[in-house]
């Protein structure tokens, strides 16, 4: 049998000054079975409490010897509305020997730092803790509302409904739509999760390949076939995704173009639209599958750097929900998956080569056959410190492949290289991660040979770096060193 006694079952209270605040404390800790003592110096009060077997006395708080008479009780509730009242008591109590934990009532800011000042180890306003709740049921209404608004235009869909990702889509892009192809299903409607552009990171490949999610390339569907279409994480693109009306809209950003949108639900006060998907979730109490799970807790871990980045209350607590269900085995399998040897010798040449300008960088990578690689060498060339922006270029086939990653929110890098490039290749992406095509014959006027690739590889590399650099703000004689 254990016999532990916890400091709380210890604790005896004093509750000085029993108005409607401290009368509810007095009940609460009455039904925990605490002891409790109430001082307050309305004779009719004390009668009232007394009638409710509450142990009640009549006393003026502010006097020091009431301060010596509750010296022995353990915690200190001084919650009378005057603010003189409460600051002799609290002043009386702190100037007698012996440790007690002191809670006091505030009106405002200022009379909190003063209790503060005077040694309570708690202060609480009620006018802050009533705004609080109130925020707090407001924010739950207005997920209530929108959970509904979202489930209505999904019940209207007939031929199916198309979620969109954003360019080479993230994980939390994923996970959100893989989310709510969820709640889709729960609703008896066919959703696909459509992407465009290509999966080149290979933590994102093995996030979809070890969880099973089933993507389609945008080139292989007509949106029109598809009577409700949605946008996830599409904040950050350059153009809109597609014409006409958007009849979902949800993301953690706002968005940089217009959209015509019937329903959207835009939280900046998050950090992943996974949170936002966990939200509805959870108000519709739907059955958490093991890979939907997975999905949304590698969604906010990798939106949020592992929780290091810009993390909010909500997400925390979204993770919370999501750990139980998750499976931890393959989350560990996506976040250290393996490297390739080309992937691996791509990184080494853009290492060697790099060339950094104020918080810029840019490398070559010279002559590769996978050009997904360029991008897991931006990606980690982005983690260098005092990098914002990497971007790595390389030769592929017969066309220069550059690959840029940024983490600078003054920037859209997507914008960068349709500035650089779009005019003679084709440029593509958002403001964190964008790439770009440029055939070689643009830049050098010459094929690629054997006889020929130190040279190719010279003029490519000046253009290219001297582009670039133009469009990013920095002078070209502006570098601190590779």
């Amino acid at each position: 049998m254990s016999t532990a006694i916890t400091m709380a079952s210890m604790s005896t209270y004093a509750i000085l000054g029993c108005g409607s605040v401290g009368h509810a404390v007095a009940e609460e800790l009455e039904r925990e079975k605490k002891d409790v003592l109430i001082l307050d110096e309305d004779e009719d009060r004390v009668e009232a409490l007394r009638d409710q077997d509450l142990d009640a006395r009549v006393a003026d708080i502010r006097e020091p010897d009431v301060a010596e008479s509750i010296a022995d009780r353990d915690v200190i509730l001084i919650m009378a509305t005057d603010v003189a009242t409460n600051k002799a008591a609290v002043t009386n109590l702190r100037e007698l020997s012996g440790e007690r934990y002191i809670v006091v009532r505030a009106s405002d800011p200022v009379s909190a730092d003063t209790f503060t000042d005077l040694g309570a180890d708690v202060v609480i306003n009620p006018s802050a803790v009533i705004a609080d709740s109130t925020l707090r049921a407001l924010e739950s209404g207005e997920l209530d509302f929108k959970t509904n608004e979202l489930v209505d235009t999904i019940d209207a869909t007939t031929t199916g409904l198309a979620i969109m990702t954003h360019h080479r889509p993230s994980p939390d892009a994923i996970a959100s739509a893989v989310a709510l192809q969820a709640i889709a299903a729960e609703r008896d409607v066919d959703a696909d999760v459509i992407y465009d552009g290509e999966m080149s990171l290979q933590e994102n490949r093995a996030f979809v390949n070890l969880l099973g999610i089933d993507l389609v390339p945008k080139s292989e569907v007509a949106i029109a076939d598809y009577d409700t279409v949605a946008l996830i994480n599409h904040a950050h693109a350059t153009e809109p995704a597609i014409d006409g009306v958007v009849d979902i809209y949800i993301d953690h950003d706002e968005p940089q173009v217009d959209v015509e949108v019937t329903f959207s639900d835009i939280r900046p006060n998050v950090s992943s639209s996974s949170t936002i998907l966990t939200k509805y979730i959870q108000t519709l109490d739907l059955t958490l599958g093991e890979t939907v799970a997975t999905a949304l807790l590698y969604g906010i871990r990798a939106e949020t750097m592992d929780f290091k980045r810009d993390t909010t209350p909500a997400d925390l607590t979204a993770a919370a929900y999501l750990y139980p269900f998750a499976d931890h085995d393959t989350l560990e399998q996506v976040e250290a998956p393996s490297m390739s040897p080309e992937t691996l010798d791509v990184l080494a040449e853009a290492i060697h080569n790099r060339e950094v300008k104020g918080s810029h960088l840019v490398s070559n990578a010279g002559f590769v056959r996978d050009k997904n690689a360029l991008g897991q060498a931006a990606q980690r060339l982005l983690n260098l410190e005092g990098i914002t922006t990497s971007a790595v270029f390389a030769i592929t086939d017969d066309a220069i492949y550059l690959a840029a990653r940024s983490k600078d929110i003054r920037m859209n890098i997507g914008s960068v290289l349709e500035d650089a490039f779009g005019d003679i290749g084709e440029a593509a992406g958002h403001s964190t991660d964008a790439s770009a095509t440029i055939p070689l014959g643009i830049f050098t006027g010459i094929e690629t040979s054997e006889e020929n690739r130190d040279t190719l590889l010279a003029l490519v590399e000046k253009a290219v770096r001297t582009k670039l650099f133009s469009e990013l703000g920095v002078e070209t004689g502006d570098s601190n060193g590779s």
